[in-house]
């Protein structure tokens, strides 16, 4: 089973962005709302090499980067496949 984890934060126009493609793909993934959580915070941009923006999204523990990064991955055809992994 795949692991998707996607850090994201309340009124985030990119995080609804990556949640909705992944909706729409079937993929199951679990949301850590970082909004009002310094803890989760830290540990997504420890995760994300420092990358501090939302959303970050993970795919079996590999760092995939923010929305346009997935949907990047969506259009050149290798989505999928990870998502499948």
């Amino acid at each position: 089973m795949t692991d998707i984890v996607i850090y994201s934060k309340d009124c985030c126009p990119y995080c609804t962005k990556a949640k909705n493609l992944l909706k729409r793909k079937g993929a199951a993934f679990r949301e850590i709302d970082i909004t009002h959580d310094e803890s989760s915070q830290k540990e997504m941009i420890e995760k994300a090499g420092g990358r501090k923006t939302v959303p970050q999204i993970f795919i079996n523990g590999t760092s995939i980067g923010g929305s346009d990064d997935l949907h990047s991955l969506d259009a050149a055809g290798k989505l999928d496949a990870m998502l499948a992994g």
